[in-house]
């Protein structure tokens, strides 16, 4: 099975491959997600990321959907103990930003819809500007200290605001994010490598990046002549649309070393992009969902793919954004 990484600054040893449940109880039921979580486990997976927002805005749900699939897997399979939970607080309509008192009661409702006692990654879900930051960290060293949270994460950050967290929790002695979640991918680059990276290098930050498959996209699901995909109706992808923007000049030349890099694997394209982004410096897990146990098998393989330098050149070399360049 694949050598697990350390996030930095913690105890927490995880699979190179972090299972994203936004999916949970919802392209996924309960019986599935669960069929998901036993083949993740069997692979020496322990490491899965939700958020009490997963999935308010799908009709028929009401929020915390994911959590109570994860949480009543882990019941059932008497797991917790083998699995490093990471959920998220402050973009749910029902527990809305990063106040001391949402931070508290949005955490206790977390750990009973996760039938846990304890949360091992707790992440600020995005940014709250109408709270200060030394309130919201109060909150969460507070969580830490009564063992309700054994660290803290932070998802969605500006540089800026990202800077300015790191020194207000030192400064004030408080509990200090050890990760954080950026949107990252072999060809959504800009963002975080431009602007993130620096920062989080220096702090010593574990990297989860979210759309680590650029919604599919790099699957290699879609490609250029094919007919547009259908986006309406319960089973059809909900980020298809967002995955045929990338089919450009730029996204055809990522996919044609993907399949060429696959090829010489004998893996599925997805595998080789998440193994991309885990060779990337400071990223330490990236985080890819699968609606059925086949999806999984796509991207299982990247926890013991070793891209070659030169495999990874070519895939760093096609995806540049030559629209930025001059």
């Amino acid at each position: 099975m694949a050598a697990r990484v350390r996030i930095p600054r913690t105890e927490l040893d995880v699979h190179p491959l972090c299972l994203g449940g936004n999916v949970f109880g919802w392209t996924a039921d309960a019986p599935t997600s669960f069929a998901v979580l036993d083949a993740y486990r069997a692979a020496g997976g322990n490491f899965v990321d939700t958020a009490d927002s997963y999935t308010w805005r799908v009709e028929g749900n009401t929020g915390g959907d994911s959590e109570r699939v994860l949480g009543d897997w882990m019941a059932e399979r008497g797991v917790r103990d083998e699995v490093v939970v990471a959920t998220k607080v402050g973009s749910w309509p029902e527990r809305p930003g990063l106040s001391p008192e949402n931070l508290r009661a949005a955490c206790d409702d977390s750990l009973r819809r996760l039938r846990t006692d304890h949360i091992d990654l707790y992440y600020a879900h995005r940014d709250d500007p109408d709270t200060p930051v030394e309130d919201t960290l109060g909150a969460f060293d507070e969580l830490v200290r009564a063992g309700k949270i054994r660290y803290v994460g932070l998802s969605n950050y500006s540089a800026e605001r990202l800077s300015t967290v790191l020194t207000l929790s030192e400064r004030h002695g408080l509990a200090r994010p050890v990760a954080l979640q950026p949107h990252y991918n072999l060809v959504e680059r800009a963002g975080y490598e431009d602007e993130l990276a620096e920062i989080v290098s220096s702090a010593d930050l574990g990297v989860m990046p979210y759309f680590a498959l650029a919604k599919g996209f790099l699957t290699g699901k879609y490609r250029p002549g094919d007919a547009p995909p259908d986006t309406s109706g319960p089973m059809a992808s909900a980020r298809a649309g967002g995955a045929v923007a990338y089919l450009d000049a730029r996204g055809e030349r990522v996919l044609g070393v993907l399949d060429e890099v696959a090829g010489a694997h004998a893996v599925p394209p997805a595998a080789v992009a998440l193994a991309w982004l885990a060779a990337q410096p400071t990223v330490t897990a990236p985080i890819a969902s699968a609606r059925t146990v086949e999806q999984l098998g796509t991207i299982l393989p990247m926890a013991e793919l070793t891209l070659a330098p030169d495999e990874l050149a070519a895939l760093t070399e096609a995806s540049e954004d030559t629209r930025l360049a001059g």
